[in-house]
């Protein structure tokens, strides 16, 4: 967290802060002060460390008998609730966990390796990455251990805690800040962080340590006289030290122990830090390997490295309490859809697991940032999604909450960003291994990236520090059997979201582009004045000639536009491709994979023909069209890295052409997911309803529809215009919330599948405010293989009776029983379109069947109503049969596979729905209802002596006897 210049005053927070408690040495020693007075013997440094609950105030005071000891503590503690106002606001990517998020709850302290001088300052080795951290020769350290003396007994003022990008020194200042704010650090009565950042913004502006004091903490302004007099009660904290550039040489910073007199920030930082200036208070200083030599080691007492998560444990405990934050419970459609605790559990469990099994993740959280990747991801993916989220927003998000006002080196005048830096060196090899399809990198493939065109010393500087600061933040040593000894990307995702990245910024460039757009801007320009000239002089001279010979080459620049053209829309076809690559026989969809990646379920299988190193890069087409919408261009700014409206148009623009044209083929169902998360990404509904004008079918059969995948597809599809002939959503395991969210798309449908869900009477309270929308034009609805039950057939009826478009309903094995067939009886004259009812296989009787049997023959519209496969006897089945010859017109009703001594003309039909249900449905039931029907079958033949029915029946009993050998023997 980057802090800003100025603090704002608190007008109140949740904790109630109270007065220190006088007894504190800190205000005693203001009060000798006061008194002209100074304490016999050596102040006391340290007190103990005392733990206490984050709701727990400092130690209560009393009111003093002189009036500028209780102002003084009453300045503290207005600004302890500042400081506390100030450091628990979280940034929008924080407040996605849940409203009752805070760091409080969720912080882990990562562990800190005490490090020597000599350590730091032996020359690095000429190896990228070091595969194994050396061993630890000194023991961890704790916070409330940095300030102790050290082995040889002497009194540690300065600690420096040194840590790669994504480490968590942020995190640790802000937490540190927060528990003095709350009276967990009774050793230091006063606390002043200050952040480089804000110090480096100020330049060589003079200013005195007690304006720079007064100006962000205005409340301290009283207090600022007795500063000198604090002792080691006082504690600095300077964030970020590589921002600044320090000198400590006499000639370049003068010696000053005033902190009225004014200076240079950086030089009254470097009197601070020689103890020149307040030689009693304490300073910690965070900053990033690559600074550590800014500070001369005899000025600090203690070296700490900030290490991460290197215990398992840590990482486990991290993901418990961040998991575990009650959300919001309202995703982006505003739709109930909280997940519940033992889904949380559940999410926590299978990520321990997986960490357990010391897989390539446990690796990647080595660093907390990446830890919160990891929860983001699942949050994302699991949780309640915030309006206009998407994945790539997160990783946007999560490279600015690290790399946010970063700069590679603070001491170069080129001021490059640490960001656009990685995006140039670890970008080109993110490409390099997503055109060469490969995860894993050689030491030689990460040096080849990183040294090309490098020929300065300067440039091998900022290379030098990349190396320290940030690779180890990209690029980790692989720990699977097989690949060892080679690098990957730390979270496999970031390696395809750096090659969209380095795709978008344009520094994909080849030889001929390099050069030839130089060569054509100056061939464009010198055609310009050239032809200019010879305008004039052919009016005198007869060489018109000339002029429309030196045209031409003003047309330079315009095939070169063209060059880059083909270009652009050569990685565009790419991307394409590889969306709708199908590697396997079963390919789940990129959420799907992503959710599998991380909770260590097996992926998708490969097919059989495949090699087993060909890989998957579906992502990569998702990102770069995350990457050209608006939002996150402007975030990609902030960074360093801008992307201008031109390219972002053009790139579109050739994405729309190869879309438009693959966009059109009829797609698998999980293919077809990527294909509208790609939409939902991209953040453009006039690109999409352009692109996807032409889809009339939307089969996403099979697809687990999580609630996030609900909000993708209401997002791309709700807002479109043209009716959509067919909906499938089978065996998609919704449930009422996904049916709410997907209502936008439900009512462009024409048919709807929803069989083989989690829907029961809940979900018919939705579908009947579906069916009686009036923008509804659903005419078949399938709800086969759902428990509605009587109570939802009820709500259905009210559906059905204000409903004009609906004539196919199916209704399936919905466990409807006698009584939904009786009260669709009682009711079925209340809708006047209907045409066919299917209401096979749900238990009912004879006496029920019959009653809705004699119902639909008298409905004016009902063409057919299905009844097999219920509980009907012998002669309920001739009941039914002879009911429908009785008289003429009315509703056909199919109760078997006959009708008389022929076949039914409905054969195929009633077996077409028992093979589709065969592995769902019950064994021992189905074979019973076969068995059935088969009896009727061989009755049916012996009593026709037509040799061409004989035929048909013989024909059909093969067709029952193939299903009865599906299902095995009885038990089995």
């Amino acid at each position: 967290m980057r802090w800003g210049r100025h603090l704002p005053r608190a007008s109140g927070l949740g904790r109630t802060l109270q007065p220190p408690d006088k007894r504190i040495p800190f205000l005693t020693h203001w009060r000798w002060s006061l008194k002209g007075h100074r304490p016999l013997g050596p102040f006391r440094a340290f007190s103990s460390h005392q733990e206490s609950s984050a709701d727990s105030p400092p130690p209560l005071g009393r009111h003093g008998q002189l009036f500028r000891s209780v102002s003084a503590a009453e300045a503290i503690q207005r600004h302890r609730r500042n400081l506390a106002e100030w450091f628990t606001r979280l940034p929008r990517e924080e407040r996605q966990f849940g409203p009752t998020f805070a760091l409080d709850t969720v912080h882990v302290d990562p562990v800190i390796q005490e490090s020597t001088p000599d350590e730091l300052l032996r020359p690095s080795a000429e190896l990228v990455l070091e595969h194994q951290r050396p061993p630890a020769r000194l023991p961890p350290l704790a916070l409330a251990q940095l300030f102790d003396p050290d082995a040889c007994g002497r009194r540690v003022q300065t600690v420096v805690l040194y840590g790669t990008v994504g480490t968590g020194k942020s995190t640790l200042v802000r937490k540190m800040v927060l528990d003095w704010c709350y009276g967990r650090l009774p050793a230091f009565e006063l606390l002043i962080p200050f952040s480089c950042e804000d110090l480096s913004s100020l330049g060589p502006t003079p200013t005195s340590l007690s304006q720079l004091v007064a100006q962000r903490y205005t409340p301290l302004k009283e207090v600022l006289p007795l500063m000198a007099a604090t002792g080691s009660r006082l504690l600095f904290v300077l964030h970020g030290l590589e921002r600044l550039n320090l000198d400590f040489r006499l000639a370049g910073t003068g010696l000053c122990s005033d902190p009225e007199e004014p200076g240079a920030p950086a030089a009254i930082i470097v009197n601070l830090l020689r103890k020149y200036m307040l030689p009693e208070a304490s300073i910690l200083v965070t900053t990033r390997p690559s600074a550590i030599g800014r500070i001369p080691s005899k000025y600090v007492g203690r070296y700490g490295e900030i290490c991460g998560f290197s215990d398992t444990n840590l990482q486990k405990l991290y993901f418990q309490l961040r998991l575990n934050q009650p959300d919001c419970g309202y995703g982006a459609g505003g739709a109930s859809i909280s997940a519940t605790p033992a889904q949380r559990d559940n999410l926590v469990q299978m990520l321990s697991r997986n960490l357990e099994g010391h897989h390539q993740i446990a690796a990647a959280c080595f660093l907390p940032s990446y830890c919160w990747l990891v929860c983001a991801t699942l949050h994302f993916l699991h949780a309640p999604t915030p309006a206009g989220q998407t994945l790539t927003s997160i990783y946007t998000s999560f490279l600015r909450l690290n790399f946010s006002g970063e700069t590679l080196d603070s001491t170069d005048s080129s001021n490059l960003s640490l960001m656009a830096y990685a995006a140039r060196t670890m970008g080109k090899l993110a490409y390099e291994g997503v055109s060469s399809r490969k995860t894993y990198f050689s030491e030689e493939d990460v040096r080849g990236c990183l040294e090309a065109g490098i020929r300065t010393e300067e440039e091998f500087q900022l290379l030098h520090i990349f190396r320290r600061d940030a690779l180890r933040f990209f690029l980790a040593p692989c720990v699977e059997p097989g690949h060892l000894g080679t690098f990957v990307f730390t979270v496999p995702a970031m390696q395809e979201y750096l090659a969209a990245l380095y795709i978008v910024l344009g520094l994909r460039k080849t030889t001929l582009q390099r050069v030839g757009k130089e060569v054509a801007e100056l061939v464009g320009r010198v055609g310009e004045d050239v032809s200019l000239v010879l305008g004039i002089v052919a009016k005198l001279l007869p060489l018109r000639i000339l002029p429309l010979l030196f045209n031409l080459l003003k047309v330079v620049p315009q095939v070169f536009g063209r060059m880059v053209g083909k270009n652009r829309e050569a990685v565009a076809q790419a991307m394409v491709l590889e969306m709708f690559r199908e590697e396997d026989y079963y390919n789940d969809d990129v959420l799907d994979q992503m959710g599998a990646s991380i909770l260590g379920v097996e992926g998708p299988r490969r097919h059989p023909d495949e090699p087993p190193e060909d890989e998957v890069f579906e992502l990569f087409p998702m990102f770069m069209g995350g990457l050209l919408s608006a939002h996150n261009r402007a975030v990609l700014a902030q960074l360093g890295c801008p992307i201008k409206n031109l390219d972002a148009l053009e790139n579109a623009q050739a994405i729309k052409k190869k879309l438009g044209k693959l966009g059109r083929q009829v797609l698998p169902p999980s293919e077809l997911l990527d294909h509208l998360f790609f939409h939902y990404e991209f953040q453009n509904q006039r690109f999409s309803a352009e692109v996807l004008s032409s889809l009339r079918q939307l089969n996403l059969a099979g697809v687990r529809m999580t609630p996030l995948k609900c909000t993708v597809v209401a997002a791309v599809l709700g807002s479109g215009k043209h009716a959509l002939d067919e909906v499938n959503l089978a065996s998609c395991q919704l449930d009422p919330a996904g049916l709410r969210t997907l209502m936008p798309v439900l009512l462009r449908a024409r048919k709807l599948g929803l069989q083989l869900n989690n829907l029961g009477p809940e979900a018919c309270r939705d579908l009947r405010d579906l069916l009686l929308h009036d923008q509804c034009q659903i005419n078949t609805l399938r709800l086969s293989n759902n428990r509605l039950t009587e109570a939802g057939v009820a709500l259905l009826m009210e559906g059905l009776a204000g409903n004009t478009s609906l004539t196919h309903l199916s209704l399936l094995h919905t466990g409807l029983g006698d009584e939904g067939l009786e009260l669709l009886a009682a009711q079925l004259d209340r809708n006047q379109q209907l045409q066919e009812l299917n209401v096979a296989y749900n238990g009912a009787g004879d006496m029920a069947a019959l009653t809705l049997a004699k119902a639909a023959r008298k409905h004016l519209s009902l063409e057919l109503l299905h009844l097999y496969f219920n509980e009907l006897s012998s002669e309920g089945r001739q009941v039914l049969r002879d009911l429908a010859g009785a008289a003429e017109g009315g509703a056909r009703v199919v109760a078997s596979l006959t009708e008389g001594t022929a076949v039914s003309e409905y054969w195929s039909v009633i077996l077409s729905e028992v093979q589709r249900n065969l592995n769902s449905w019950d064994g021992a039931r189905v074979r019973r209802h076969l068995e059935l029907l088969l009896r009727d079958l061989e009755d049916s033949r012996g009593a026709t002596l037509n040799p061409w029915r004989k035929a048909q029946l013989l024909r059909v009993e093969g067709e029952v006897k193939a299903l009865l050998e599906q299902l095995g023997e009885p038990g089995s």
